[in-house]
């Protein structure tokens, strides 16, 4: 098996004893919700990812509301998963893959190239009729190592020198009206980075599943406008969606550039950073 993107439930149902499963399950909102859904059932045989604590690092006020965790920890917490360096990982949510995106991210920070996004997520697995459970996995003996990182994260310096830059794009994967500065329900400021343009996440799906690689590619070319893919930064409200729209920058077969891992919510943490609006239509 050597999935690194997408697989759907056919597949995983097939190989899912050859693979190490994750459940991302989670709400901004109620952030004990993940937890909850992943006791009334699960894939079986998956590890439960909290968002906020094993696919996130200490908070301090200045670096987000979820700063990329140490690497050292995320390996460890894989190894608990029972990652090996030749193991399929497949990661799911309910929430069309922007949580499990995250994890996919994560993955490939670490240089593990073997991991996937189940394509439709819960919902498809039990659309599909295939079994659940409630017992939880004992924690695994791992042996993943850490390698050269497949995608990199950019810091707030570097993010305000692609602001400067006409070579650089800043893509916000928020909600249109989050963007704008019309609704504001997480972050204290309203608005977005000057000069990015907005690739709301939930745009690369149809259906609750990606769109066609074609597809993709056509909407992130005119996206791009001629830009250079790689030279993209991508951030959202905490560096959590912004990977879905990396991972279907990479369907599409572009290189997708970088993760602004501290986001829109360490932007404004600092109230001398540019913020733009703007005006309702």
């Amino acid at each position: 098996m050597h999935y690194t993107t997408l697989i759907d439930v056919q597949a995983l149902a097939t190989a899912r004893d050859r693979c190490c499963v994750v459940d991302c399950r989670h709400d901004l909102a109620d952030p004990e919700a993940g937890r909850r859904a992943y006791a009334q059932g699960h894939i079986p045989g998956a590890f439960f990812a909290d968002v906020e604590t094993d696919l996130s690092g200490p908070k301090c006020g200045t670096h987000g509301r979820h700063p990329l965790p140490a690497r050292d920890a995320l390996l460890a917490t894989m190894r608990r998963w029972g990652l090996h360096d030749d193991t399929q990982l497949v990661a799911y949510d309910a929430h069309g893959g922007s949580f499990a995106a995250r994890l996919w991210w994560l993955a490939r920070w670490l240089g593990h190239e073997k991991v996937a996004i189940l394509d439709g997520g819960w919902q498809a697995w039990v659309a599909a009729g295939l079994p659940t459970e409630q017992d939880e996995p004992l924690p695994g003996a791992g042996t993943l190592t850490a390698r050269a990182p497949l995608e990199w994260p950019v810091d707030v310096e570097a993010v305000l020198a692609a602001h400067a830059s006409p070579d650089a794009l800043l893509i916000d994967a928020r909600a249109p009206d989050r963007y704008a500065g019309r609704q504001e329900t997480l972050d204290p400021v309203a608005g977005h980075i000057p000069g990015a343009v907005n690739r709301f996440w939930q745009s690369n799906l149809a259906a609750g599943r990606f769109k066609d690689a074609a597809s993709l590619r056509a909407e992130f070319d005119a996206l791009l406008a001629g830009h250079d893919s790689a030279q993209a930064i991508h951030y959202c409200g905490s560096g959590v969606s912004a990977c879905h729209n990396i991972l279907a920058m990479r369907i599409a077969g572009l290189s997708p550039g970088r993760l602004y891992a501290g986001s829109w919510s360490q932007w404004v943490a600092d109230p001398a950073r540019p913020v733009a609006q703007r005006p309702t239509p």
